[in-house]
C-alpha cells in the first residue's frame, strides 16, 4: 500500500469476467457473491469496531490502525490504496477500481473510520468490544458507520475472487474527522488530493436506505438526496462588570439569556426544497394523501404532517432552518456581574435559506449581541429523477419487494458537503433492512448502538446491485418523487 502524497490511486488489475455480466433488465444477477462475503462483513464489522477511532474534537483523534486494516483489506482485493494524512495519525484511505466502460463518469463510495465517543458505563456491552450476540454486533460505530465500511470492503474483496468489475470505475475513500469539522479528512483531501477523485460525478455515502417502520407494517426505505446546512454559531454580550448587589442595567448575562431565549422560542417558517417536496408527496401518496403544493402553507404542511404519522418523523426536521441553543458560558462567583458572556447554538439552513436564517438571526440577537459561525457548511440538494437514484430504488424493492422508496433530505450532515466542492453530487445510501422495533436514528451517537447480522447481508446484496448497474441517462424516475436541484454549493454531525 502506497502513502505518497501525489498522484491518483493505482487500478484495479482485474480482468473483465462474465460474473459481471447484467441479469436480463440491466441489473446484475448477484450469484457472483460468495458464503465468505456474508462471514466477512460480519467479522469486518467487529473488527473495525474494536479498533478505537474516538473523535474528541478539536484534533484529537487515531484512524491509523483502521485505516490500516482497511487498506491491507483493499490491497488483498488486488488494489494498491493511498494513505493519506494532513497531520499524524489522522489517516486517509483512497484507492481506485477500473470499471469496464473507461468513458463513463466514475462513482465515489465514501464512510468515515471515526465515531463519536462513548461511556462504557452507560453500555450494555463495552462500546469497542465488537461483540457478537443474538445475531447483532454491538459496538460504537455499528451504523455510524463501520458496518458501511465492511460492507463496501467485504464486497470489494469478493469481486476480486470472482473476477468481477463495475460498469464504471469506482472511487473509494475512507475518511478520518468525518465527525468534527473534517479538517484531517475530507476536507484535507478535497484541498490537497482533488485529483484523485479525477472524473467522479456522483457520491454514495452514509444515513439513507435503511428501513423505517411507521408501525402500520409498511416498510420505508429513506434516500438521502439532500442535507441541510451546518451553522454552528458563537454568541457574545458584553456589559459592565461589578457586585453582584449592586443595580447594573448593562449585564451581559441578561442580554445574552433574552437573546438565547428569543433564538429557542422562534418559529421558523417553512420552506419546502425540491427533496422535501418529493419526499412529502411520496409519503402522501402512500398515506392516500393530496400531495402538497410548492408554496403550501405552514398550516397545510403541519396538518399533512400530522395526517402521516410517525413517518412525519423523515422530513418534519427539514421543512424549516432550525436553530437551538446548546452551550452557555458565563460568569465566575455567584456575587460578580461579568463583563462578558457566551453562547453556542447549532444552527442548520435548508438550501436557498441562508439568507434568511442571517436576517432572522440579526432580528433575534439584536444589536447588544454578537453573534458569527464558528463553523460553516453549505446546504446540498441532489436530483431524485437521476439515474443512480432509480438505481438504488430498484435494488431496494429487489432485495425487498415490500419496500416503499422515499427521498429525504439529513437533517444533518456528511462528508459530501466536502466532496460538493469537486462537483460531486452526493446521496446517503447504507441499505440495511432492519427488525420492526429497531429505532436506527436513535442509535446514531446513542448508547447501545449495535446492527443486525442480517442487515449487514442485505446491504451487501444491494450495495453489490447498485454499484454493479449500469447507469444509463434514460434511467426512469422514482415514482412520486419530483426533480431536485444539482447541489447546492460545496457534514451526520
Amino acid at each position: 500500500m502506497a502513502e505518497r502524497q501525489q498522484g491518483r490511486p493505482p487500478r484495479a488489475p482485474a480482468a473483465p469476467s462474465s460474473a459481471s455480466a447484467p441479469a436480463p433488465g440491466g441489473s446484475p444477477a448477484g450469484e457472483h457473491l460468495d458464503e465468505q462475503v456474508f462471514e466477512e462483513v460480519v467479522t469486518a464489522t467487529s473488527e473495525l469496531i474494536r479498533i478505537d477511532t474516538t473523535n474528541r474534537g478539536g484534533g484529537d483523534g487515531d484512524e491509523r490502525r483502521a485505516a490500516e486494516y482497511i487498506a491491507s483489506g483493499l490491497a488483498s482485493a488486488g488494489l494498491e490504496p493511498t494513505l493519506l494524512e494532513k497531520a499524524r495519525g489522522r489517516t486517509n484511505v483512497v484507492a481506485r477500481i477500473e470499471g469496464t466502460n473507461s468513458s463513463a463518469p466514475a462513482l465515489l463510495v465514501h464512510g468515515h473510520l471515526d465515531v463519536v465517543p462513548a461511556q462504557a458505563a452507560d453500555w450494555s456491552v463495552h462500546p469497542f468490544s465488537g461483540e457478537v450476540r443474538d445475531g447483532v454486533v454491538w459496538g460504537r460505530g455499528a451504523i455510524d458507520m463501520k458496518d458501511a465500511d465492511a460492507m463496501v470492503l467485504s464486497l470489494v474483496r469478493a469481486w476480486a475472487r470472482a473476477g468481477v468489475r463495475p460498469p464504471r470505475d469506482i472511487v473509494l475513500a475512507f475518511t478520518a474527522d468525518e465527525e468534527d469539522s473534517a479538517e484531517f479528512g475530507s476536507d484535507h483531501l478535497v484541498r490537497e488530493h482533488a485529483d484523485l477523485f479525477e472524473g467522479c460525478t456522483e457520491g454514495i455515502s452514509e444515513s439513507g436506505a435503511f428501513t423505517f417502520h411507521p408501525g402500520d407494517g409498511r416498510r420505508i426505505y429513506p434516500v438521502a438526496a439532500g442535507e441541510r446546512g451546518t451553522a454552528w454559531l458563537r454568541l457574545t454580550a458584553r456589559g459592565r462588570a461589578g457586585h453582584g448587589s449592586k443595580v447594573n442595567r448593562d449585564n451581559a448575562v441578561s442580554r445574552l439569556a433574552s437573546a438565547v431565549h428569543r433564538i429557542g422560542e422562534h418559529r421558523w417558517p417553512v420552506r419546502l426544497t425540491p427533496t422535501v417536496h418529493a419526499a412529502l408527496t411520496r409519503l402522501a401518496e402512500l398515506y392516500g394523501h393530496t400531495p402538497p403544493a410548492r408554496d403550501a402553507s405552514d398550516e397545510e404542511i403541519d396538518a399533512l404532517l400530522a395526517r402521516i404519522g410517525p413517518a412525519a418523523a423523515l422530513v418534519e426536521p427539514t421543512v424549516r432552518n432550525s436553530a437551538n441553543p446548546t452551550v452557555l458560558e458565563a460568569g465566575y462567583k455567584v456575587n460578580v456581574i461579568p463583563g462578558t458572556a457566551a453562547a453556542q447554538v447549532d444552527g442548520r439552513m435548508v438550501p436557498g435559506g441562508e439568507e434568511e436564517f442571517h436576517t432572522t438571526l440579526d432580528s433575534l440577537t439584536g444589536p447588544e449581541v454578537h453573534w458569527e459561525f464558528q463553523h460553516r457548511e453549505v446546504p446540498l440538494e441532489a436530483p431524485v429523477d437521476a439515474p443512480l437514484f432509480a438505481a438504488m430504488q430498484e435494488a431496494l424493492e429487489h432485495h425487498d419487494p415490500g419496500a416503499h422508496v422515499v427521498p429525504y433530505c439529513m437533517s444533518g450532515g456528511t462528508d459530501a458537503k466536502q466532496f460538493s466542492r469537486l462537483g460531486i453530487t452526493g446521496y446517503g445510501f447504507t441499505p440495511l433492512k432492519l427488525p420492526e422495533g429497531f429505532d436506527y436514528q436513535a442509535l446514531f451517537h446513542g448508547v447501545d448502538e449495535r446492527v443486525p447480522v442480517e442487515a449487514l447481508h442485505f446491504g451487501v446484496r444491494v450495495l453489490d446491485r447498485v454499484l454493479l448497474a449500469g447507469t444509463s441517462p434514460t434511467a426512469s424516475a422514482a415514482p412520486g418523487a419530483g426533480a431536485a436541484s444539482t447541489p447546492a454549493g460545496g457534514r451526520s454531525v
